[in-house]
């Protein structure tokens, strides 16, 4: 081992004792050197990261040439809206199958992907070189639905850090959509974890091993309902490895990003959050609620919850389908609605 490497390793050691304590840290501790394994585009015979080929799925191809794998739930009458679903880090699109068969049974098609890295698609897992792609890539599946359907409103929902994608989409082209749902959304950064002292650390890191680990998400903290953790932990979609440095710094410059943007938000959107959430701060969901000029806003808390709302107890989960349905229900076009249709 060489000095640097030395020096690098004892800095890691420093910063993972630090925000963990020593006997946390040196359980999670993984040190990953190696070159992302990502396909080059372009390849034959693409496959998915489960060795699917992508011509058996539904997919698009992103600006990079990388195959995203996509859902759909279209309805048996005429769409009334489009609604795009925008899942979390870590996870995959699959899980919000039911409330994308809710919002099916209002007559909205629903639709979503897997962000690159992520479940199905292509790229290295759990790890993006800019931010930004999520939220270009959303644009591309929102513009080809809107091409197929031109007439139709647009709502967005978001959870964890797909509720920061969701937001800084709809900041980009705020005409376009008709309202945000944000659960549980990554709005701004735990600032008991992100000290100034920690984010210099972890800038220092990701100068120097951005691809280093520093340990898992706790998924005892995604639903107080032991089946729903469960599940998640067996997802072989899921990713359960590390958080890379510089996925870190791609989300508190995400974070950064709409504390800038929030001064301008207009939209109109419902924030739900659960007071007992240790994954995403409740406190940035307030301060979002608080700060923003528009008057069609909404915040729900949910006692106890914790980050999944949609997958907490069987009530809270029912409350949050109920929520979401009722107020993209409420924001339909009139001409559309179901006292019109028929008519």
């Amino acid at each position: 081992m060489n000095a640097v490497t030395a020096a690098t390793c004892l800095l890691v050691a420093g910063f993972g004792c630090y925000l963990y304590g020593s006997d946390v840290f040196l359980s999670l501790l993984r040190v990953s050197l190696a070159d992302p394994s990502m396909p080059e585009p372009g390849a034959a015979a693409r496959r998915s990261p489960q060795g699917v080929p992508y011509a058996d799925l539904q997919h698009i191809v992103n600006a990079d040439g990388l195959h995203l794998f996509c859902r759909y739930w279209e309805p048996a009458a005429p769409p009334r809206a489009l609604v795009f679903i925008v899942h979390g880090a870590g996870e995959h699109c699959g899980p919000y199958d039911e409330i994308a068969q809710k919002l099916k049974g209002l007559s909205l098609l629903v639709f979503a992907h897997d962000h690159v890295g992520h479940g199905q698609s292509e790229g290295d897992r759990m790890n993006v070189k800019d931010f930004q792609f999520y939220i270009r890539d959303s644009l591309q599946h929102v513009d080809l639905m809107k091409s197929r359907h031109p007439d139709l409103p647009v709502f967005i929902v978001g959870h964890s850090m797909g509720g920061a994608i969701s937001i800084l989409t709809a900041c980009e082209r705020p005409g376009d959509f008709a309202g945000v749902v944000l659960i549980a959304p990554m709005v701004q950064m735990n600032p008991d974890s992100a000290t100034p002292f920690k984010v210099f650390l972890a800038k220092v890191l990701n100068h120097m091993v951005p691809s280093i680990t520093l340990g898992t998400m706790e998924s005892k903290w995604i639903s107080r309902d032991q089946k729903q953790v469960e599940a998640y932990d067996t997802d072989e979609l899921n990713n359960h490895g590390g958080v890379r440095v510089s996925f870190a710094m791609q989300l508190m410059g995400a974070t950064a990003r709409i504390e800038r943007e929030i001064p301008t938000i207009s939209w109109p959107f419902l924030l739900l959050h659960g007071d007992d959430d240790k994954l995403c701060d409740i406190r940035g969901s307030k301060m979002m609620y608080e700060k923003t000029p528009g008057a069609d806003k909404k915040l729900k808390v949910f006692e106890g919850g914790y980050h999944a709302l949609h997958h907490d107890l069987p009530e809270v989960a029912e409350s949050v389908l109920k929520d979401v349905t009722s107020w993209i229900a409420d924001r339909l076009p009139a001409a559309t609605s179901p006292e019109t249709q028929g008519s």
